[in-house]
Order: C-alpha cells, then structure tokens, then sequence
C-alpha cells in the first residue's frame, strides 16, 4: 500500500513539467486509506472517471474498486505510466481497470470513451467528471485567449461532451459527480480562468440536477480545497510547494485519499436522497454554498 503520509509538511518537492506524474514525486501522494477497508457500496456497478491517472481522480478509481466497482479511466498519453499503476491497484482489489488515453476537450474523444466502457462492461452507472487543468497568472493580462479556451474545454466543455454521449445509457439510479474547487467559492486571484470554470461546474451541476431529476439520476458535485497531487507541483514554484496548504485551517494540504470518500457516498446508495449539491472537503474551511 502507497502511503503520502497526510500529516507530513511538504518541505522539498521539484516543481515539474505540465501535467505532472506521481511516479517522479519525492513525497508522493496517498490515494489508499488504510482506514478504508473493502465494502460492497458499488458492487456490480461500472464507474467512468476522467483524469483516474493521478491525483483525486487515483483515489477514487481505488476506492470505487474497493467497494466493487469495475472502472474506466481517462488519461493523457504523458500520463501513461501513472494511469497503469493506478490500474495495477484496482486489478488488486479484483476489479477491472480500462485505459483510455485521449484529450476530453475534443467532443469526439468523449463519445469514444463511453462508447469504449460500455464495450468492456456492458453498462455505465457512474460518471465522474473530475480532470481539470490551471495556469497561473499573476494578472488577468497574461492570460491569453489560447489559455482561456484550453481552460474551459477541459475543465467544462467535457462535462457536457462526456454526459451527452452517457446520458443514454444512464439509467434511474445512476450518479453523474463532477469535481469544483473552493476557488468557486472564495476566488483566486492567480486562477482567474481556473476559478471561473469551478464557479460554472457547481452552476452546471445544479442546473443538469434539475434537468436529470425526471430520469432518477443524480448530480452531485465535490468542491476540494488544497490537495497534495501532480497538478500542484507541475503548476507551481518549489516555494509555493513547500508552503501549499498551511494557510487552511487544519494548517495542511489535504490527500487524495481524504477526498475520495465523498465521491463515494455521492455514488452510493447512501446518498439515494441528494442531489443538486455540493461537498467541501477543505480542511475547515467554512464555506456558503
């Protein structure tokens, strides 16, 4: 079991070329909870997870597959070698891991990777919406329109490529949960275009709530504050790095492995009641909304 060690302070980490490996990280990121252990909330039920490779997205494949879940995870081609050993941690918990590699800003790519699950394992109950990329600027003059279209193909223009193409194939029961940000909530004054696509995915996940609530499918959203993962170190200074997360108000960065549990519950049973709303796993912060 891979071990990040939550309470330890990022003290020396390289910064490193977008979009990031965990493989090259000197402190890498815990994304299996010892505390965690195998259960059956997901069982027999098929999860496709954007950005599965690393990060956020690692921790809930493992997790889903803890609790019985086959998944399907999207990745870059850079992202390869993350994305197997992710891979390599669903196969031991005795679950199935499909790759697909491919850019979820291209519409195309999208209906390709559902058409791609639903050839592997015959159906598709959980969507999960939750790579995303950010650049920072220290002013919204430097953020060109080529950075501004990336930004929002990626991080929005795919949570609606990826639900039209699902949407079909979804059905009562299902749960769609897209991945926001706390800079949806408090700003950032670096992330302009990165906080604003955050903002429209908790408006995207409320409006699609009240569209799909008809259908009996779920749309829920998590919103996480500061966690330890590539995107961080492939975006940011080693000053920043060594520092990221003590301003929260647990006084550190969060793991992967403390955020999963909320897609969890938002794809289970146990959260057969909600929909339309949002979780904040963010080290205390407190948030409205």
């Amino acid at each position: 079991m891979q071990r990040g060690g939550h309470k330890r302070k990022v003290r020396s980490e390289p910064r490193q070329k977008k979009p990031g490996s965990e493989a090259n990280m000197n402190l890498p990121p815990e994304f299996d909870s010892e505390t965690a252990g195998p259960g059956k909330k997901l069982e027999n039920k098929v999860a496709l997870i954007t950005g599965g490779d690393s990060g956020i997205g690692r921790a809930v494949a493992v997790l889903f597959a803890k609790h019985g879940a086959d998944v399907a995870i999207t990745h870059l081609k850079v992202e390869a070698g993350d994305a197997k050993l992710t891979r390599d941690f669903v196969m031991a918990y005795g679950r199935q891991c499909l790759l697909i590699q491919g850019d979820i800003s291209s519409e195309k790519h999208c209906i390709s990777a559902v058409r791609k699950t639903l050839l592997a394992f015959g159906q598709l109950d959980i969507l999960v919406n939750n790579a995303g990329i950010h650049y920072k600027q220290k002013s919204i003059t430097g953020i060109t329109a080529k950075q501004l279209k990336r930004t929002f193909e990626v991080n929005v223009f795919s949570m609606f490529y990826l639900v039209k193409a699902a949407l079909k194939h979804l059905k009562s029961g299902a749960s769609i949960i897209n991945t926001s940000s706390v800079t949806a909530y408090r700003g950032s004054a670096e992330l302009l275009d990165y906080a604003a696509t955050k903002g429209a995915i908790v408006s995207f996940t409320r409006s699609l709530s009240a569209s799909l609530n008809k259908n009996g499918i779920r749309v829920n959203c998590v919103a996480p504050g500061p966690v330890w993962t590539p995107l961080i170190v492939s975006a940011m200074s080693e000053k920043d790095i060594s520092t990221f997360g003590t301003d929260s108000p647990m006084g550190r960065v969060g793991q992967p492995s403390e955020i999963a549990p909320c897609f969890l519950f938002l794809a289970s049973e146990e959260s057969s009641f909600i929909s339309g709303q949002v979780l904040h796993p963010n080290g205390g912060e407190v948030i409205n909304g």
